[in-house]
């Protein structure tokens, strides 16, 4: 996993915010303190349960938090004490592609994203980032931003400017996951896998994505991409 490591120390752009990383891999975790701290973040906690992370919450106030989605203990947290969503950091999950459709708000209503298995540096800095800027932002606990592309995940809607989306819930599965992995080609396997939970052929995946576009491209730019041969991404035209 050091092979991931791709962070070289620069000068600081995070204001050396606190980070709680919650996770039973020591191997993982060191990683991610690493990366972290080369980029100039404070890991001020690590926990090795769900239920350490959430007495760690208790105790001292943290900017972010990074939680093992696959924690042993993690469905009896949720059914245990919850962090008031005014007192709760954003929340950075770790997660494996199997296991994503499992993947719910398990601390109380917030800000939340995750990364899949096994972590590459850039991309827990890039969601790092993002999460902590949405939360210092005007933009509502519970709502993906990219440009004019807006994601309610309370409301389950979206809207691109002013213009709302009326998603299937199929589609709206598949945009959640372009956002979340904005600038990310994902495979057919990947978004069958996480819209459906199963594999389905390409040609399903191929219409869903076509009526997906025919919704959030009628503006430009297009935001909606095909990688031939590798995918999909939601992100700018790359020249």
């Amino acid at each position: 996993m050091r092979g991931n490591l791709e962070v070289q120390s620069a000068p600081s752009r995070t204001g050396g915010r606190d980070v709680l990383i919650v996770g039973h891999d020591a191997t993982e975790t060191d990683l991610l303190t690493t990366t972290l701290e080369l980029a100039g973040y404070r890991v001020a906690g690590t926990a090795g349960t769900g239920f350490e992370g959430i007495e760690q919450l208790t105790r001292r106030p943290f900017d972010l938090v990074v939680w093992d989605a696959t924690l042993p203990d993690l469905k009896e947290v949720a059914r245990g004490r919850r962090i008031p969503p005014e007192d709760r950091p954003p929340l950075l999950y770790l997660i494996t592609c199997e296991y994503l459709h499992t993947l719910l708000p398990v601390l109380g209503r917030g800000r939340e994203d995750y990364v899949t298995k096994p972590v590459r540096a850039a991309e827990v800095l890039a969601r790092a980032q993002i999460l902590l800027r949405g939360r210092h932002s005007a933009g509502e606990a519970g709502e993906a931003v990219y440009g004019d592309l807006v994601l309610d995940a309370v409301g389950c809607q979206a809207r691109r400017g002013s213009r709302a989306l009326r998603l299937s819930p199929a589609e709206y599965r598949l945009l959640r996951h372009l956002l979340a992995n904005a600038e990310r080609v994902l495979s057919k396997e990947q978004i069958s896998r996480h819209v459906w939970g199963e594999f389905r052929a390409s040609e399903a995946i191929e219409k869903l994505v076509s009526r997906l576009r025919l919704k959030v491209d009628r503006e430009e730019p297009a935001l909606i991409h095909t990688h031939r041969g590798f995918g999909y991404r939601l992100g700018r035209t790359r020249h």
